[in-house]
């Protein structure tokens, strides 16, 4: 049995800060956003991480030969048409039950098998007992429940409902892209906010269905980060050795290469690196956005702790 440490919440919560710092780890392998390893990494041929476009890397080169017998013996508009017809929010129902549907548990059994393989090439090539999946997706991480010989540990991550509502209107350059300028995804406060009620009640309905979890709010990651990847390594079942989070220092981290897919462009910065809350939410946000956000996600913004001491978190 290995154990598969899943990062969980909305887009733009601190995931890819999180994922480098455990990445620094000996005995960890942070993977990025693995549930776009398909179409970012195989078809799209982004780059990855450590620089390299992900077919020239050596790491995911290895991966894909000892998972598959290398990338060119998979039909990656058939992996993508399976990937679809599988994993959505709204298949998750047919994630806990299957066997309502047997088309669909057909689906299911075909791409866990993907999955399984994927995941067991990982820590293979890596060599690493930990592996860190930063991906967020409530769907995926439903199905990483399902692969045989996996412990799944849940990071649910959460951010104050207004800064991340905030963060989804602003235009920022896909750093990966290497042919032509694309953007990181849009949307606007309503959307947002009904997409942070929706992915944040499925983790914890993951939770409630057995999944080893603790909940995480960004702020506290970036004010104390010391003491929550202490509590992130002790749901993962380990310790933390003395001196080994040294690269952690008063107001900085020291992060290193990485081969992590998709996510923030930070994943390819290494070196020293500022650490502060972002909440330039507070004074650039429109007040009706801000009113609209706070009054449809006061349920989860008072659960977390964001409608006490002026919402500022530990």
């Amino acid at each position: 049995m290995s154990t598969v440490l899943f990062i969980g919440g909305l887009g733009r919560s601190g995931s890819t800060l999180l994922d480098r710092m455990l990445g620094r780890l000996d005995d960890v392998w942070s993977v990025g956003e693995l549930v776009h390893i398909w179409e970012r990494g195989l078809d799209e041929n982004n780059r990855c991480g450590c620089g390299e476009r992900f077919r020239d890397c050596a790491f995911w080169g290895r991966v894909g030969e000892v998972a598959f017998g290398g990338w060119d013996t998979l039909d990656v508009e058939e992996v993508l048409a399976l990937k679809a017809s599988v994993d959505r929010n709204r298949f998750v129902p047919l994630m806990v039950l299957p066997g309502l549907s047997r088309p669909y548990r057909a689906r299911l059994e075909r791409y866990l098998d993907l999955l399984e393989r994927l995941y067991a090439a990982i820590r293979e090539v890596s060599g690493r007992p930990l592996v860190v999946d930063a991906s967020k997706h409530a769907s995926h991480a439903f199905l990483v429940r399902r692969m045989r010989g996996v412990d799944l540990r849940l990071v649910h991550l959460v951010r104050d409902s207004r800064g991340v509502a905030f963060s989804w209107t602003k235009r920022m350059r896909r750093a990966e892209v290497v042919e032509g300028d694309a953007l990181m995804a849009t949307d606007t406060p309503l959307r947002m906010s009904a997409r942070y009620l929706g992915y944040n009640l499925l983790f914890h309905l993951l939770g409630a269905l057995g999944v080893k979890s603790i909940l995480l709010r960004y702020e506290s990651l970036v004010r104390d980060p010391s003491g929550e990847l202490t509590r992130v390594l002790a749901l993962s079942g380990r310790p933390v050795a003395a001196g080994e989070l040294g690269f952690v220092g008063d107001g900085w981290v020291e992060l290193g290469p990485s081969h992590a897919l998709a996510g923030n462009p930070m994943r390819f910065r290494s070196g020293r690196v500022p650490l502060r809350v972002d909440e330039e939410w507070r004074g650039q946000l429109r007040r009706r956005h801000r009113v609209l956000t706070s009054v449809s996600t006061w349920p989860l913004l008072l659960a977390y702790g964001y409608l006490r001491g002026g919402g500022h978190g530990r």
